[in-house]
């Protein structure tokens, strides 16, 4: 059966893979800079259909950080995206972000923190949407740094964070200055997901699981270049986050009839549907929804079974684990 777009959208989604800083809309970004035509943010905040490589892709996240670089805009980003995913009924969401990044005007690292966790805590209480922030340090980063984001992690875990992450660029960059970050983040019980196959293939997936021991990995689809990865990943129950449009475009897979998310889900890969970066993808997840059922023909049971791996794996306590997973049945079984 065909799934309107209107249905599609209004069916409740989990998000467990999206950037803040990549993903302001127009209306947010021309508040914050009233001289940003429309045709600026669509030139140099939204990127092509196919980017040089992932590097490419991420640069398009500058003109965004440029502009958040203070209170009143951290705040105003954070609001942006509880937003969108009002529009997109998503009632489970984990935001990430590096602090770090924001740090180059009047506010410190602790600051960011605090404005992002309490802004998100109040959107999430007036929008009814359940989740948390998911503090990411870079691959790029030296070991202080890294240890910063970590130390930042630990101090506001279970005060609006409940996750921590590697971005960035898997190329040139390797995993040693991140080491400790991981191991001190875990010694405090936080869960970690970790990006990896995307920029590079399987190697950087197995490297990720066997030096930062991550609950779940930010896209991986390049896992399937490894029989024996893919079987390790199912066996032990490793989410995947995967994020179809920012994958064509970062050129991790070559068109979305080549991506592997479909084989992924008839192997039986724990995986959710994400949006990565909204504004650098142009994309919803509604959008996102619509075109695995118009390339792969999915129907509303595998948005279901998505979104029921996605919450049974979400960085967030049982009881509201159980309350996300009535919601998802309560809509969804009763078109099964």
């Amino acid at each position: 059966m065909q799934l309107k777009g209107s249905f599609i959208q209004s069916l409740p989604k989990i998000e467990l893979h999206v950037h803040l800083d990549c993903s302001l809309s127009y209306d947010v970004v021309k508040k914050m800079d009233p001289q940003v035509t429309e045709s600026y943010y669509q030139q140099h905040f939204i990127g092509p259909v196919r980017c040089n490589d992932l590097s490419d892709y991420l640069q398009r996240a500058d003109h965004a950080l440029k502009l958040m670089q203070t209170s009143e805009h951290m705040v105003m980003a954070v609001e942006d995206l509880y937003d969108q995913f009002m529009r997109d009924h998503i009632i489970y969401g984990e935001i990430r972000f590096a602090p770090l990044l924001h740090t180059k005007g009047e506010l410190t690292p602790k600051q960011v923190v605090r404005i992002v966790t309490q802004t998100a805590l109040r959107c999430q209480e007036e929008r009814n949407i359940k989740g948390g922030i998911i503090l990411c340090t870079l691959r790029h980063f030296n070991q202080e740094e890294s240890m910063k984001t970590a130390a930042l992690a630990c101090q506001f875990y279970n005060k609006g964070v409940i996750g921590f992450d590697i971005a960035s660029d898997e190329l040139g960059h390797p995993l040693n200055n991140h080491l400790e970050a991981f191991k001190k983040v875990q010694e405090q019980g936080i869960p970690c997901t970790a990006h990896a196959g995307e920029a590079r293939g399987a190697e950087s997936v197995w490297e990720t699981l066997e030096k930062l021991h991550p609950q779940r990995i930010g896209h991986g689809v390049r896992s399937t270049e490894d029989d024996h990865l893919l079987r390790h990943l199912k066996n032990k129950n490793i989410h995947l986050e995967i994020c179809p449009t920012s994958n064509i475009q970062t050129r991790a897979c070559k068109d979305l009839h080549s991506h592997p998310i479909d084989k992924m889900y008839h192997l039986g890969l724990s995986l959710s549907v994400n949006t990565d970066a909204r504004t650098i993808s142009n994309t919803t997840s509604t959008r996102e929804y619509l075109l695995l059922q118009e390339v792969f023909k999915w129907t509303i049971e595998h948005f279901y079974s998505c979104n029921k791996e996605a919450i049974k794996h979400a960085f967030t306590s049982g009881t509201i684990k159980k309350v996300i997973d009535d919601q998802l049945d309560k809509a969804y079984l009763k078109y099964l």
